[in-house]
């Protein structure tokens, strides 16, 4: 079968009937014996489909839970040859753009696909790489609806989807707070934002109470100082140094959600970037209140550093349904910003300790539970600039943070399959 229209990729069978992928244009050099070695574990291990780094070029091991549609196999990947005529004979003649995705998914499922952790080819690419933000581009929507039903049917084969009638509304009420609404600010060394984003928290126009809890993380460069000069002048700012040195971001929300001058609502806002306008934070208390969600995220535009847009703009992430949000954000690495929480169910779960993926770590756990309401207006600036944690990261960070994400996905479609279990 001619495979090549539905799965965008070429394909080569050889004699001992393993097919070789390539999954991108460009020019792939074996290196001696490069070939040998990663077909080799599809005859040794019992291997359904391997990959393998490349010079300059190394990957990530394949977790249950690295579902993400942008899993990075490296240009080329070894299939034996009975299980690729068998999963290409079951796939959707219709897929257009999600025929990789549906076919790796369902050698995932059959067994093992193996990361072979050595340099075995070099790879010159005639194509562009994927943008961080190409699947929340309007231009790529009809691919992204393939790729949610083909990551959404794969959930559903192992018994990790949430139904939406499976999910609660809350009572917001609950419980007492000194204040309506917390705005939480983990800082470390950023004296050249941290004023501009407390203004932006003071400077909001709400029917309720607030906050600002800012959680200075120890910093070094000044940031301690101005803050101190700003709480000075308004009462309502909060600074809280933590005495543990150790604390990465989300230790640093936990110390504030635990606080005693925490809000009903707690909204985040990163050190060096600003709500849009006044009316964020009511939007946001409104959302909860008229929705009884646990967990309130909206919608933000990328700028500089002077607050000039920059491509793609508006972030709205607006794959995101009632329906079977919960279940694509399995598929996707985030859901947008500024995120908000009911604190006293944010209390009861906690976000981890690091400072990569624990918000991420917290809607995963938060939308197999509740109900997660959604704004899909521009609330939040989000400044892209060189002294971001996130600026330019290098391929090792880059696995590293993938990994970690690939792990609390895979958790939490572990936790997934036994909460469907039990009931």
């Amino acid at each position: 079968m001619d495979t090549r229209h539905l799965l965008q990729i070429s394909t080569e069978t050889h004699r001992d009937g393993v097919v070789e992928l390539q999954l991108r244009p460009g020019r792939l050099t074996w290196l001696p014996h490069g070939r040998e070695r990663m077909i080799s574990p599809l005859h040794d291990t019992g291997a359904l489909m391997v990959y393998a780094d490349g010079v300059d070029d190394a990957h990530i091991g394949l977790q249950q839970g690295a579902i993400r549609d942008d899993f990075d196999f490296g240009p080329v990947v070894m299939i034996r040859g009975d299980v690729f005529s068998r999963c290409v004979g079951d796939l959707d003649p219709g897929l257009r753009g999600a025929g990789f995705y549906a076919l790796r998914l369902m050698i995932q499922r059959m067994g093992k696909i193996v990361h072979i952790p050595e340099a075995l080819y070099t790879f010159d690419s005639s194509a562009e790489a994927q943008g961080q933000f190409d699947y929340v581009d309007p231009r790529n929507a009809s691919i992204q609806a393939e790729m949610e039903q083909v990551g959404t049917g794969h959930l559903a084969a192992i018994g990790a989807v949430i139904d939406y009638s499976q999910v609660r509304r809350v009572d917001i009420y609950e419980g007492d707070f000194p204040v309506e609404v917390s705005v939480i600010i983990p800082v470390r060394n950023r004296v050249s934002t941290i004023c501009d984003a407390v203004r932006s928290a003071l400077s909001q126009s709400l029917d309720c109470t607030m906050n600002v809890l800012v959680v200075d993380n120890h910093s070094t460069d000044g940031t301690s100082e101005a803050l101190a000069g700003l709480a000075k002048e308004h009462p309502e700012l909060k600074v809280i140094t933590p005495e543990c040195r150790h604390l990465g971001i989300g230790g640093c929300w936990n110390r504030a959600i635990d606080d005693e001058a925490c809000g009903r609502f707690a909204v985040q806002l990163d050190s060096d970037d600003i709500y849009s306008s006044p009316g964020t934070l009511q939007r946001i208390a409104d959302t909860f209140r008229s929705e009884r969600c646990a967990m309130v995220v909206g919608s933000y535009r990328l700028t500089d550093f002077d607050l000039a847009t920059i491509p793609p703009g508006l972030i709205d992430h607006k794959e995101w349904t009632d329906n079977n949000g919960r279940n694509n954000l399995l598929r996707v690495n985030g859901m947008g910003a500024p995120r908000a929480f009911l604190t006293r169910i944010a209390r009861e779960v906690h976000f981890p300790d690091v400072s990569y993926g624990e918000d991420y770590a917290m809607a995963l756990r938060l939308s197999r539970t509740y109900h997660i309401g959604r704004i899909y207006d521009e609330l939040y600036l989000c400044r892209r600039w060189q002294g971001n944690s996130d600026a330019r990261l290098d391929r090792a960070t880059l696995n590293r943070y993938n990994s970690y994400k690939d792990f609390l996905r895979t958790t939490e479609i572990e936790a997934r399959i036994q909460s469907n279990k039990a009931t």
